[in-house]
């Protein structure tokens, strides 16, 4: 699962990460060619810790936070970058590249945070600074955007979510209030002077009457006394999310006519009645195409030019009257649906890629495109139907799954990395910055 938050949130921490740095400091560090650590078949050098501890003081102040010691910081440090390179090693070992335009972008909006315009201006005014500043501001920005990358594929395949979560969450209030459920509730309390025990046996009486009955009057008159005391309303509909804690969490799971067990508060033994539940969300209604396509690849045998011909040639034969369904079965190089005419059933905007998208939305209904290009080849579509499908319920599966991922997230990046550096090789060679050693362990 790779969604927007946990993407969003990551690119924050980097770009404040890299916007909090001190341009200064990272132009001016000199290189120290003495190693400091061993990182698989990686070194940090003492340079590399020199520039990490400068731009950390720099952060400190920016922020107007105390500076820890030279010795804390440099230990601080020094742990960040052993977790990075142990990243970077990974990096590596996947193959991982990164992609050109979201590097450009990242770089980008640092250069916006400096009150450049463009890349071409940024650039000049950090090398002026000194030689070479901005080649390494964007290395490390990539480098940042690799490790993300990484982190994204490791940690989102260790979130495992079942559908029974899902549902326990959507039955739980919070979950409720996500989705924006409201629900019509019968509240009775019952109060007083009366011996605890007298007022519970009310209590269940109370409840006895109200699984048969809804004349809330008719049952206060019935059970009130002198000291016993008989409240209720009707709430009417309102949102899960705006009731006491409490009593939220026992109508979450009820049904319609059920009633809730005895809630023993501070104020009362409470009852509860379940009349109706709704959806106060809008319904989410999304365009949807029934969708047949004739798909003619490029190959070892097959190319570009030969690959054009054959989709004109195709288009020209459904223009003289061919049937659609037998060309697709003959000629489509998609074998998920060549043999049934082409036939992709009902697709939804964004299950395809972007250029089929927009000639899907934009064809009428039973006209035939002309040829167009994607990265998978030429195509021929046309679209049979059109509808507006309810996708309520697909949405708020899609959000409590988002919900909990996001509660997952950070207790499994956390645990992705302590196994990473467990099962990383590190040699710190200066001894005053090994903790370790430090407290007379062996490394």
């Amino acid at each position: 699962m790779k969604t927007q938050i946990f993407k969003k949130r990551i690119q924050a921490t980097l770009l404040a990460l890299l916007i909090s740095s001190s341009m200064s400091t990272l132009s001016h560090a000199q290189p120290v060619d003495q190693v400091i650590a061993v990182v698989g078949d990686s070194a940090i050098l003492k340079s590399d810790l020199d520039l990490s501890i400068a731009e950390a003081e720099q952060r400190a102040k920016l922020q107007n936070k105390a500076i820890p010691s030279y010795h804390q910081l440099a230990v601080q440090m020094l742990d960040q970058l052993i977790l990075q390179n142990a990243q970077l090693e990974q990096v590596k070992r996947f193959g991982l590249q990164v992609n050109e335009q979201e590097l450009n972008d990242a770089v980008m909006r640092i250069a916006r945070q400096s009150g450049e315009s463009n890349l071409m201006n940024y650039q000049q005014k950090l090398d002026a600074m000194a030689p070479g500043t901005y080649e390494i501001l964007r290395n490390r920005v990539a480098q940042q955007l690799l490790i993300q990358q990484l982190s994204q594929q490791q940690v989102m395949s260790r979130i495992r979510i079942s559908d029974q979560d899902i549902d326990n969450f959507l039955k739980s209030p919070e979950g409720q209030a996500v989705t924006g459920n409201q629900v019509q509730v019968i509240h009775l309390r019952i109060s007083g002077t009366a011996p605890a025990a007298e007022l519970k046996q009310t209590a269940t009486q109370v409840r006895a009457a109200l699984n048969q009955s809804n004349d809330i009057q008719a049952i206060q008159n019935q059970f009130k006394t002198a000291n016993i005391t008989v409240e209720g309303n009707d709430m009417g509909l309102r949102s899960i999310s705006s009731m006491p804690a409490e009593l939220a969490a026992r109508v979450s799971s009820l049904k319609t006519n059920q009633t809730t067990d005895l809630i023993q508060v501070q104020d009362g033994i409470h009852i509860l009645k379940l009349l109706d539940r709704k959806q106060s969300a809008q319904q989410v209604l999304v365009p949807q195409f029934k969708t047949q396509h004739i798909l003619i690849k490029t190959s070892e045998v097959v190319t570009p030019e030969n690959a054009k011909q054959m989709i004109d040639s195709i288009y020209n034969r459904l223009q003289a009257g061919s049937d659609f369904n037998t060309l697709a079965a003959t000629y489509s190089n998609d074998p998920g649906s060549a043999a049934d005419g082409g036939n992709l059933g009902w697709v939804s905007p964004g299950m395809m890629v972007p250029e089929f998208d927009q000639i899907m939305q934009d064809i009428p209904v039973g006209q035939i495109s002309q040829p167009f290009q994607t990265q998978f080849g030429w195509h021929i579509l046309r679209v049979n139907e059109q509808r507006q499908q309810d996708m309520t319920r697909e949405n708020q599966r899609n959000m409590a799954r988002q919900v909990l991922g996001e509660r997952q997230f950070d207790s499994e990046v956390d645990s992705w990395l302590r196994e990473l550096r467990a099962n990383t090789y590190i040699e710190i060679r200066d001894p005053s910055l090994d903790p370790k050693k430090q407290n007379g362990q062996a490394q």
